[in-house]
């Protein structure tokens, strides 16, 4: 039994489907202050993601002796360079879209396993989507049938669901997309006995 320090719905998922058993509890950090901190030192998103994953982890950690806690973070590199968090409102969300429409951009994917208050363990994946253009009334609609959902998705979509629809184009691991390098958690588990061999 592992623990994730996190609230994802996605990340929940592809661990639960995947046969890991785990315990889900948020650390409810303040991602946007540390964000802002880290980008106006010039840190690149695999770096904020990896420092996100990072806290998370070790924060739960501390809490739960001898238990392996799995920290995660995602970040958007717009075509621009551009980083964007998860848009939180339908304002920043709709403001969004608009921004990756038509455009390739970067998903970053980081994890990071903790034990005893210190990270043990760590792996980032990079994912590139190119999104078609949206009308303003496909972002509309859209957004009315996502609902609240995609306002905690870094780049306002799930690929696993509706989000499909705003792709031309995807390379790389869909894992990494929905939130989790999850192959490379897995082969670290079965390293540590968590899963069988």
């Amino acid at each position: 039994m592992i623990v994730l320090a996190s609230q994802s719905p996605a990340r929940q998922a592809m661990l639960a489907a995947a046969g890991v058993a785990f315990e889900a509890v948020p650390a409810h950090v303040d991602e946007s202050a540390i964000l802002a901190g880290l980008a106006t030192e010039g840190a690149d998103a695999m770096r904020i993601a990896d420092a996100l994953a990072e806290l998370k982890a070790v924060k739960i950690s501390r809490r739960q002796p001898g238990v392996l806690v799995l920290g995660a973070d995602s970040m958007v590199v717009a075509a621009d360079g551009a980083l964007l968090e998860k848009p939180e409102t339908r304002a920043k969300a709709e403001a969004q879209l608009r921004q990756l429409a038509g455009t390739t951009h970067r998903l970053v994917s980081a994890a990071v396993v903790a034990l005893d208050g210190m990270p043990v363990w760590r792996a980032a994946d990079s994912v590139r989507l190119t999104m078609r253009r949206l009308s303003d009334n496909f972002i509309g609609d859209y957004l009315d049938a996502e609902g609240e959902a995609v306002l905690g998705c870094v780049g306002t979509y799930r690929v696993e669901g509706r989000g499909a629809q705003l792709f031309t184009r995807i390379d790389g691991d869909h894992f990494t997309i929905r939130g989790l390098p999850l192959l490379a958690v897995l082969d670290f588990l079965r390293i540590r006995g968590e899963l069988p061999a």
